[in-house]
């Protein structure tokens, strides 16, 4: 079948989004859900967490692999095998009366499923439309992700608190059962490599290099020197991975991965956005739902409604994104996204509060998402304009890598720079209530411990409770002042995008 015979047809776009949008609900809904497996299944949350970053390292460590696969499978049948996998490990995971049943169900058959699947995704969009199609296509996965953004922690939480964890990993099936039916949606891609194409040594680098790479990063905020040894490795094995697929091209023989599409310059601005704007999106989620839930005592569904504003404003704007491209080019549109996030996080920066008015919250969170919904809708779009249709494969496991360890970047990082919040906002809490105390470090890190312990603030002594609104205070505001860092970075990278050949459609 000819790939761009179905362009004038959306069904395949609804298909694969279907894909986008449940792999990202099934993130939520693990989050939403830790706290009742851990009773159901007899395990212990870190146990729980173990699970949930063993699954990220299984995607990332396959992903380029997957992409690969592609060419020698066909990235239609690939997508199907990864839907199905995703269906059956689900579903193991809901029947599982075991925290190991559950382990193999829901970290090692899915985690191999969303490697399939993920690269698949984008390249299947960017094979069947072209165009302001194309821009319109990608737009709609991240409106979908936004869209899952929204319901999870709503449905989640609604599910989780008044009937059972199980319900919401079961729900994501509904969604799998549609896909499998329209498949025949999607238009057959041939395989374009034989078997005899695979390199298993690139891929075995790649694995190594993204599993040391995630992994440095998941433990970040539990050992630092561990880390930084596990992230120097991965980069020592990216080295000899790069080194290792130019030496195969030169030789004739085809590589795991095209290393010369680097040189394409929207590509890697397009997929270092990506990267970006998913460390700013987990990060946000990791401390504002941490600030409703230990701060302001907020059940899962009452954190998903604090959240609205933020995730409300990444779906319509990332909706509405592509319908301003008759006006403004993609550089022109993320560059204000960048600012208006920039914006929103500064306005954050003084918000939160231990008395904080919800409805105060509205108008920082609101801005930041409407800058980051602009950047969701376009920069995959930027990532591949200039990539020709032989690299398109290749390209979309560059950019799905970048999103991984985005993701992955978000929580680690922004985790680190809350501590080294708090304990800056300790210093200034002991300089204003104890400043006979203001170089004691033991007596620093006696009220970080103190602090660490204390489950509530009600009915504690009012020095105790100012103390505490100054190192909140100081945290977020440390954190939201880094997240707006990034924002600048993006801008920057964003100004740098080639707009030759990137014009208004």
């Amino acid at each position: 079948m000819n790939e761009k015979a179905n362009e004038n047809s959306w069904f395949p776009l609804i298909v694969v989004a279907c894909a986008s949008f449940i792999i990202v609900l099934d993130s939520f809904f693990m989050n939403v859900s830790i706290s009742r497996i851990v009773v159901d299944l007899n395990a212990d949350v870190s146990t729980i967490q173990m699970i949930v970053s063993f699954c990220t390292l299984i995607t990332a460590a396959l992903i380029l692999f997957s992409t690969k696969l592609q060419d020698i499978v066909g990235k239609k049948k690939l997508f199907v095998i990864g839907a199905a996998l995703f269906g059956i490990g689900i579903f193991a995971a809901v029947l599982s009366s075991s925290v190991t049943m559950f382990f193999v169900g829901w970290a090692a058959i899915k985690g191999v499923a969303a490697a399939l699947m993920l690269p698949a995704i984008v390249s299947i969009i960017s094979g069947i439309y072209s165009g302001r199609k194309r821009t319109i296509a990608l737009a709609t996965l991240g409106v979908m992700a936004g869209l899952a953004d929204i319901l999870a922690p709503l449905l989640g939480g609604l599910i989780t608190t008044f009937f059972s964890w199980r319900y919401t990993f079961a729900f994501e099936l509904i969604f799998i059962l549609f896909i499998l039916v329209m498949q025949n949606k999607i238009p057959d891609f041939k395989p374009t490599e034989s078997k005899s194409d695979l390199d298993i040594i690139g891929a075995i680098l790649s694995g190594i290099c993204l599993l040391l790479l995630v992994l440095g990063i998941l433990t970040l905020t539990k050992d630092v020197a561990t880390s930084i040894i596990e992230i120097i490795l991965g980069l020592i094995v990216l080295a000899i991975f790069i080194w290792f697929e130019l030496k195969r091209k030169r030789s004739g023989k085809v590589p795991l991965l095209d290393v010369e599409l680097f040189r394409d310059k929207n590509l890697c601005i397009g997929t270092s956005i990506k990267l970006l704007y998913n460390i700013v999106i987990s990060g946000t989620f990791f401390v504002m739902v941490l600030f409703f839930q230990t701060v302001l005592q907020l059940n899962p569904f009452d954190t998903g409604l604090a959240s609205l504003p933020f995730v409300m404003a990444l779906f319509i704007f990332s909706l509405t994104a592509p319908k301003l491209m008759g006006k403004l080019n993609h550089k022109t549109l993320m560059a204000i996204g960048c600012i208006i996030s920039i914006v929103g996080c500064l306005i954050l920066s003084y918000q939160f509060k231990l008395n904080v008015n919800m409805l105060d919250l509205i108008p920082g969170q609101f801005l930041l998402g409407t800058g980051i919904g602009f950047m969701m809708a376009l920069a995959a779009d930027v990532a591949l304009f200039d990539v020709p249709a032989e690299g398109q494969n290749n390209a979309s496991g560059i950019i799905t890598t970048g999103e991984t360890l985005g993701s992955s970047l978000g929580t680690a990082i922004i985790g680190i720079i809350l501590i080294l919040g708090v304990m800056g906002g300790i210093s200034t809490a002991v300089d204003t209530y104890a400043p006979d105390y203001s170089g004691d470090e033991q007596f620093h890190q006696e009220v970080y411990d103190y602090f660490q312990k204390l489950d509530t603030i009600e009915g504690q002594d009012s020095i105790v409770v100012d103390t505490a609104d100054i190192i909140i205070q100081n945290a977020m505001a440390t954190v939201m002042y880094a997240l707006a860092i990034v924002l600048a970075t993006m801008l920057i990278i964003t100004l740098r995008i080639k707009n030759k050949n990137i014009k208004k459609q």
